[in-house]
């Protein structure tokens, strides 16, 4: 992925229309992420910014975040500062990644002040700087940079404010092909390389293609193919895409790229683009980290209890000796006269066998005869025992590993809101214990389900869950209503809000199954459904787990446009 000086500039390009209007409101719904409400008159719209050092980006969002009780601090300073004011310009830093939003408005006593946001997003060194823009001085920011974190430069409320080191590099704009192959040390090779280290805002993605296009890297071509896309930036020929990977590696870029991929996404703005890509990516990562504690207990359950199964299955294999170790019993026992303390075996004739052949035993020669006889018929209780017993654990154990599989695939699809719900599921169980500062709930909330719209405007709702998954199944869905769930795979629960859905409502609600379910990467994923009156929950189940009759299947491929498609669909009217 490659949010580079290029697409700084086309994102800051596409955010020209608020230029003249006005900062509405300011939330900050993570440490790393703020939302800044934009009007103008030509426009509206949620401006992302994140320093998240895996995803640090600017961008138009449509995405709703849920934003703590509490603003932080930061927040609450910038909506002092910013929130009304009027936004005179929105510009990029050359072509490197940093992008100044200077907005005036009146402070207390009435007086007209100007401020600069200044957003820096570069990786883990990435932050958010408010200054008042005539005295250069730090008003605050989202990083705060001691002298002994940083000796270039000091970010800290009261410092003066420092731009980061210059790189030395040359602006696309204002250079020449001929002005790039004369910096190229042409004996010294990868020329992709020494292409990102002279050029301004190129990511090593956009040097790979200038390379690419010229075919043979000599000076001519390579001039060549990079100003072809000198010539792409400045006439503003964007094509924001994204390259999709089955094995998850995804690409984009705003222009246009000569990549292997499986299958592209081609979108009309920027900030459409940026927004569709780190939408999962982004949402991913935070919930990866705040499932990891999670996510690592449930795993090394699962681990736990297919260990155990193994051990089951080895002591029921030696379970099934119990019969021989009655034998062996009888046999010692009628040739008790044959047998003296410290013999280590006994050959004895098999009285059972029709050909009455010699069996030979093993004997403890520290025991009597009478004491190894006991300790074989010993044997035989025990085993007969363990073959039923262990027979009910065995049961057990795999309802568990089902259990725990369930919760992998929930946590792998789970968005921040699904996670605490795991986790309380899991202290309701007895897995996990309870933490002691936790306040206990002044009343049960219902479980939020996910809304999805098929083609003709028909609502379907998706449990990611265990707790939403039951929630659906037993309480919100309607008798005659359409029930599916993948065949024998983890995954959700899906409900399609019609008694009599069309084929295509159909075929998207099991879409829909087999893209939230363990089989998301798969084809030809099989998907039952049934009415809900066919689905029944056993008495004493574990959270999730129904059983169902009436069933009909369908063979589905997941497909990630279609779910994102449904999911923004706007529900039509339907008489």
């Amino acid at each position: 992925m490659a949010y580079d000086g290029i697409v700084t500039h086309a994102a800051v390009e596409e955010l020209q229309d608020f230029t003249g209007g006005r900062i509405a409101k300011i939330y900050q719904p993570t440490p790393t992420d703020l939302i800044f409400h934009l009007r103008s008159r030509h426009a509206r719209g949620k401006l992302l910014i994140s320093i998240n050092a895996a995803f640090a980006r600017m961008h138009l969002t449509e995405q709703s975040a849920d934003n703590p009780q509490e603003p932080p601090m930061f927040c609450m300073l910038l909506r002092k500062h910013l929130e009304g004011s009027v936004i005179q310009r929105i510009e990029q830093l050359g072509f490197e990644r940093i992008v100044h939003i200077d907005a005036r408005s009146r402070n207390e006593f009435g007086d007209l002040t100007e401020k600069q946001l200044i957003i820096e997003l570069m990786g883990r060194h990435s932050n958010v700087i408010l200054i008042d823009k005539e005295s250069k001085r730090i008003i605050d920011c989202m990083k705060h940079l001691t002298p002994a974190v940083n000796r270039f430069r000091t970010v800290l409320p009261g410092e003066t404010y420092v731009s980061p080191p210059d790189q030395a590099k040359i602006n696309p704009l204002e250079m020449t092909g001929s002005d790039l192959t004369s910096r190229i040390e042409w004996n010294t090779g990868k020329i992709d390389r020494q292409i990102v280290g002279i050029v301004s805002g190129f990511s090593p993605q956009i040097a790979t293609e200038v390379v690419r296009r010229a075919g043979l890297p000599h000076k001519d071509a390579i001039a060549a193919a990079f100003e072809k896309i000198q010539s792409e930036i400045r006439g503003h020929k964007y094509q924001p895409t994204i390259f999709f990977n089955e094995r998850g590696k995804d690409d984009f870029h705003v222009l246009r790229l000569s990549l292997n991929s499986d299958r592209t996404e081609t979108f009309k703005s920027v900030h459409q683009m940026l927004d569709r890509y780190y939408m999962v990516k982004a949402q991913t990562d935070a919930v990866r980290q705040k499932a990891g504690d999670l996510s690592h207990f449930i795993t090394n359950e699962l681990k736990k209890y297919k260990t155990k199964l193994k051990k089951l299955n080895k002591t029921l294999r030696d379970a099934e000796d119990a019969d021989k170790y009655r034998l062996y019993g009888e046999l010692l026992t009628a040739s008790m006269h044959q047998i003296k303390r410290g013999d280590q075996r006994a050959e004895v004739v098999n009285y059972y066998d029709p050909n009455q052949e010699k069996v030979t035993i093993k004997l403890n020669p520290n025991r009597t005869p009478s004491e190894n006889t006991q300790a074989y018929f010993k044997k035989y209780n025990k085993a007969k025992t363990a073959k039923h017993v262990v027979a009910e654990q065995v049961v057990e154990t795999q309802r568990e590993i089902a259990y725990f599989e369930g919760l992998v695939q929930q946590i792998e699809s789970a968005s921040l809101k699904d996670i605490e719900e795991i986790r309380e599921e899991l202290v309701d169980g007895g897995y996990l214990k309870k933490k002691h500062r936790q306040k206990e709930r002044k009343s049960k909330h219902k479980p939020v389900l996910d809304h999805y719209y098929a083609s003709d405007g028909t609502l379907i709702l998706v449990g990611k869950n265990n707790k939403q998954n039951d929630y659906l199944t037993t309480k919100a869905a309607a008798r005659d209503e359409i029930w599916l769930h993948t065949k024998d795979i983890p995954g959700s629960h899906v409900v399609i809000r019609s008694q009599d859905p069309s084929e295509e409502t159909l075929l998207e609600a099991a879409h829909l199954a087999a893209f939230y379910s363990k089989s998301r990467m798969g084809s030809g994923v099989p998907v039952d459904y049934t009415k809900v009156r066919y689905v029944k929950k056993p008495s004493g189940a574990k959270p999730g787990f129904v059983i169902y009759t009436d069933q009909k299947t369908v063979y589905i491929t997941p497909d990630e446009s279609l779910v994102l498609k449904m999911r923004n669909q706007p529900a039509r009217e339907t008489k």
